[in-house]
């Protein structure tokens, strides 16, 4: 595999595409919005400046890695020489599936399908398309030219050939991946989310305050950011969206949204993305303030 296509170019995709082009691959940056766009490739040289100041990477690794990116607003264009097309649009299932249906028809019949998201069902997905053999689960962590890990997500149909091929693909990434079957939430997520719903629902319950709760979580069990903070920067909004699939998928009650959660997304506070979640964000400010007085 050489030409890499990823779909979508916000925070997971323009970091997708940057892990790839750093790593020597050919991508092409696929998204409705050329505005998306230009911001996606500002992002991703802020990004390769910081690892320039860590020493990481020299001036011609930062040339050659934007080098390795073209950027399209026509989906055939972007995608129909793929070897490999990694979506990472938003975390809805009629988009996911209407997006694969469509790259099933432009990509030529060899390239595998994958997508980045973080509970859908891949066999769902594979399903839409004319390929389910070669449809597969990349879920990347963010932010994903740091995170290690990959979680490998094989569907029914998937073939034991283009498993293989993904995970190996992946350690040319220097990552971590790790093999899991298709079921709502796969692993990452069906132990995640239940933690952060239920540090919702203690805030809620007024046990304890945003601050009390992430600090016992980071100083008793080592989590380096504490759950709510955590939700913040996923986005609440993609919190909500993944335990209503798993609160679907299982039938069980644990899995249930706080109210607290689906006020929070309704009313727009969705964390880092929009400036306040249980914390606000202030432009340029490192310290963490609690957004508003959630308990008495």
């Amino acid at each position: 595999m050489k030409n890499i296509t990823v779909i979508g170019s916000g925070t997971m995709g323009n970091g997708i595409a940057h892990t790839f082009a750093q790593n020597g691959f050919n991508v092409s940056l696929v998204d409705i919005s050329n505005e998306a766009l230009q911001k996606a490739l500002q992002t991703i040289a802020a990004n390769l400046d910081r690892q320039l100041k860590k020493g990481t990477i020299d001036e011609a690794a930062k040339a050659a890695t934007l080098a390795n990116i073209k950027i399209y607003t026509d989906a055939y264009a972007g995608a129909s020489d793929a070897d490999l097309v990694v979506e990472a649009a938003t975390e809805n299932r009629e988009i996911k599936l209407k997006l694969f249906k469509e790259l099933s028809d432009l990509c030529k019949p060899e390239a595998i399908l994958a997508s980045n998201t973080s509970s859908i069902s891949i066999t769902e997905i594979a399903a839409t398309t004319n390929r389910p053999d070669r449809v597969i689960g990349m879920h990347f962590m963010n932010p994903v030219p740091v995170m290690k890990l990959v979680e490998v997500i094989r569907g029914y149909s998937t073939t034991d050939e283009v498993t293989n091929s993904i995970m190996e693909l992946s350690t040319r990434l220097g990552k971590s991946p790790v093999e899991v079957n298709d079921y709502p939430g796969f692993v990452a997520n069906r132990i995640l989310m239940p933690m952060i719903n239920e540090a919702i629902y203690t805030l809620y319950e007024c046990v304890a305050g945003v601050a009390e709760i992430d600090a016992v979580m980071k100083l008793g069990m080592a989590h380096l950011m504490g759950p709510l903070q955590l939700a913040d920067f996923i986005g609440l909004d993609v919190c909500l969206a993944i335990l209503n699939v798993l609160h679907k998928g299982f039938g069980n009650p644990k899995y249930a949204p706080c109210p607290l959660l689906v006020n929070m997304v309704m009313a727009g506070q969705l964390g880092v993305k929009s400036g306040a979640g249980f914390y606000q964000y202030a432009a340029g400010s490192k310290d963490l303030v609690v957004a508003k007085k959630f308990w008495n």
